[in-house]
């Protein structure tokens, strides 16, 4: 049996379920992906865009903490994280689309 994400620094036990919420199952399957379509696919699935867990997961990757991306290479990781936000934005549902914007401008309560 192959390592669980978990195992891979930075993600704890509850990155388990939602990495395979996204089809994505052991260590083995995220790194063979790359932690851009990891994320993609997170996206896809419902998961909350969040900054901190991109760049923890990139890290955790390369087998760094979490805290080590600083500086330019922060600022690199945080344009490849706004262009997947962006790419799963324009790729969701209508409905979804509405529901985000009228969150993003306060209207509607966040669940």
């Amino acid at each position: 049996m192959s390592d669980p994400v978990s195992s891979i620094r930075n993600l704890g036990e509850a990155s388990d379920a939602v990495y395979a919420r996204a089809g994505i199952h052991t260590a083995e399957e995220l790194r063979t992906l790359g932690p851009d379509e990891a994320y993609r696919r997170l996206l896809a699935t419902g998961s909350r865009a969040h900054f901190i867990a991109y760049y923890a997961m990139v890290m955790g990757l390369q087998g760094r903490p979490w805290n080590d991306c600083k500086g330019k290479e922060k600022d690199a990781l945080r344009a490849r994280f706004d262009a997947l936000k962006a790419e799963a934005a324009t790729n969701k549902p209508p409905e979804d689309k509405m529901k985000a914007i009228l969150d993003e401008i306060g209207i509607r309560q966040s669940s």
